[in-house]
């Protein structure tokens, strides 16, 4: 039975390792918090308590990686309102931790904000463009991405996730009742949580290593037309879009899911 660690257990990684179990593998699972091991215990997940600095790593890593063949890094970069924050430090102090380990295989869950949004939103992005991160979590995650890469001891394939929805999280929520909201004809770029845990199980099954795949939905509607939408089936109140402003976007494809994996969305239009 194969093991399989997963660095961070949170709003996807549980979930995904509730999964995981469910087809026959054992999982280790880390959280930062100390109240989270006894939930993950009490799901069969043996737990630890790993926290991740700019300078080591809090927590007993090597007994978390140890006997895992797989390792799964979820772990959001948090640098929005944490200047001191330094994500490619701490994934630094990870990738020397695995070269120490049993790994030979990391999936690393990265994003579709390693591509900026641009007035030529039509134009489709591929796996095999070339990002151009715009903000600081999108470049660290990038910097990232080229360091899973660059290592020669373990194989690496990435996933760029766009928007995560499920589970009463979606971005409608905050948007409700907001006005004046800017990019009202830019295309959405979401994806469903079952959706983002049956792709990674499929990674995993299929043997798909050394790659980078894009996950995220098919459907592409205008934010305005897509929110307004959500709103209504929620009984929320509307948001309110500014078209007076030149919209910004992007439009991520998911190519490699099918010739890789032939992949079947099970949300594709996210609901």
């Amino acid at each position: 039975m194969t093991q399989i660690s997963i660095l961070g257990c949170g709003w996807l990684g549980l979930p995904l390792a509730k999964a995981l179990q469910k087809k026959g593998f054992r999982i280790k699972g880390s959280t930062t918090t100390f109240e989270k091991l006894n939930i993950l215990d009490s799901e069969g997940i043996e737990a630890y308590q790993i926290q991740l600095t700019n300078e080591e790593i809090l927590g007993p890593i090597a007994s978390f990686l140890e006997d895992s063949e797989i390792l799964i890094v979820d772990i959001p970069p948090k640098l929005r309102n944490q200047s001191e924050e330094n994500f490619v430090k701490k994934i630094k102090n990870v990738l020397i931790a695995i070269k120490k380990s049993s790994i030979k295989k990391v999936l690393f869950v990265s994003s579709t904000s390693v591509f900026a949004d641009h007035t030529s939103w039509k134009k489709s992005i591929a796996e095999d463009d070339i990002p151009n991160p715009d903000t600081e979590s999108g470049q660290q995650l990038w910097t990232c991405e080229k360091l899973f890469f660059e290592q020669n001891t373990f194989t690496t394939t990435i996933v760029r996730f766009g928007g995560l929805i499920g589970a009463q999280r979606h971005p409608v929520y905050m948007l409700s009742g907001k006005k004046n909201i800017v990019n009202p004809l830019a295309p959405i770029n979401l994806i469903h949580l079952d959706d983002c845990i049956e792709i990674l199980i499929q990674i995993i099954e299929q043997n798909a290593w050394s790659e980078l795949i894009h996950g995220v939905a098919p459907f592409h509607p205008s934010r305005k037309e897509y929110y307004q939408n959500v709103a209504k089936e929620l009984h929320l109140s509307q948001p309110e879009f500014n078209e007076n402003i030149e919209s910004v976007g992007k439009c991520i494809t998911s190519l490699k899911l099918n010739s890789i994996l032939n992949y079947k969305f099970k949300k594709p239009f996210l609901k």
